[in-house]
């Protein structure tokens, strides 16, 4: 009796979410219907890159973003209404590090540039399915808990070792949640090291996002919803080279801004605002977001029992040089500048002390807020 009851319970739930929130239910049912098969037209030029990689000029308002029913009639934003506030902070002199130029994708004006997956004629793709039981994770790096309209940082670039038949990932990264539970919108950019997404085990510049309405997580084109606007550099193009251990240290520049007037939150690289997510997509993280993160993730079906590296593969104790870095760590006011955060909402740590650590906290001039981070991961000397 009490088990009937309880599925009664369930359906009712069910049907009053379905019946307050029947419109959502019917765009994200389509969403995922025109998810299944991902195909693109009006392919302008191919070009070959130097290193191999191959893109395709596809014609900016035939991307793949506008498959998503609620941008049909979407108008594309080709730059932020508002001076990009990003455009005016600062960048911290610095003789031991220096700024690293995305490959640039010599794409028409006009057209956006989509990686093929490893040379074939496919869009390089790749699903994490946060709800699968088989998907593990690690983390290690800083958190912020408050309100917040974006986040940005200096990532010191870094290729960590992850097995080339490997489903897994290692990613050095900036994340923004706002939600609870499984009702959490996530979106992040960074460098990240997947055999599975583009073929190879080189750092590549990514977006992804999370939908915890529908629960469905993509990276770069994979899903529609991210709306890329610049011609040149795109998600998928190689961060190079990397830095050097005990040597030259490497960074690049990497924004989330929520603009304030078009309500969209804009992903940057080195101050370069080169796309979008239309913050009409998400339930959650629409207005503003309760959470950041900087530093190291690995994910995927053997993240936690056969760890990849993190970082440069040291762990945060070795520091400067040797271990990876995230500094000039700053959150966006609802003004759309950028501060840096209050410290009494900062904390650090890893989520398994033996595989990848996090320290050397600090908060000074011309570096601004700082951490170190990483580790071997399991793949110990």
């Amino acid at each position: 009796m009490k088990g009937t009851q309880a599925i009664s319970v369930t359906l009712l739930m069910s049907f009053l979410v379905l019946a307050t929130r029947g419109k959502d239910v019917r765009y994200r049912r389509q969403e995922e219907d025109s998810t299944q098969i991902l195909t693109y037209q009006g392919v302008n030029k191919t070009i070959q890159m130097e290193d191999g990689d191959v893109y395709d000029c596809i014609d900016v308002y035939k991307q793949p973003a506008f498959n998503h029913p609620l941008l049909k009639d979407h108008k594309i934003q080709m730059k932020p209404n508002s001076f990009p506030v990003w455009m005016d902070t600062q960048t911290f002199p610095s003789d031991s590090f220096s700024q690293v130029q995305p490959s640039i994708i010599k794409c028409p004006i006009g057209t956006i540039p989509i990686l093929r997956s490893n040379g074939s004629s496919t869009i390089a793709t790749h699903n994490i399915d946060g709800l699968k039981n088989d998907m593990q994770w690690e983390r290690a790096g800083l958190r912020y808990i408050g309100d917040l309209f974006g986040a940005r940082a200096l990532i010191n670039v870094w290729e960590p070792k992850v097995n080339k038949g490997s489903q897994d990932s290692s990613s050095l990264w900036i994340n923004i949640e706002n939600g609870g539970g499984q009702h959490t919108d996530r979106m992040g950019a960074g460098l990240r090291v997947s055999p599975t997404l583009s073929g190879d085990v080189f750092a590549r510049f990514h977006v992804a996002w999370y939908d915890g309405y529908s629960k469905k997580s993509c990276v770069d084109f994979r899903c529609p919803g991210y709306v890329q606007v610049h011609h040149n550099i795109g998600p998928g193009t190689r961060i190079q080279p990397s830095s050097v251990y005990g040597g030259l240290q490497k960074v690049v520049d990497i924004q989330i801004l929520k603009e304030p007037t078009s309500g969209h939150w804009w992903v940057g690289v080195n101050k370069m605002p080169i796309g979008y997510w239309p913050g009409g997509l998400f339930e959650f993280i629409r207005y503003k977001g309760d959470f950041a993160f900087w530093g190291g993730q690995v994910e995927g079906p053997t993240a936690a029992s056969n760890s990849p590296q993190m970082g440069s593969g040291h762990f945060a104790s070795e520091g400067f040089g040797k271990a990876a870095f995230i500094e000039g760590i700053e959150i966006a006011d609802d003004k759309g500048r950028f501060v840096t955060p209050d410290k009494s909402r900062v904390e650090h740590g890893s989520s398994d002390h033996s595989k990848y650590t996090a320290g050397g906290f600090e908060v000074r001039k011309y570096i601004g807020m700082r951490i170190f981070y990483g580790g071997p991961g399991s793949m110990r000397a």
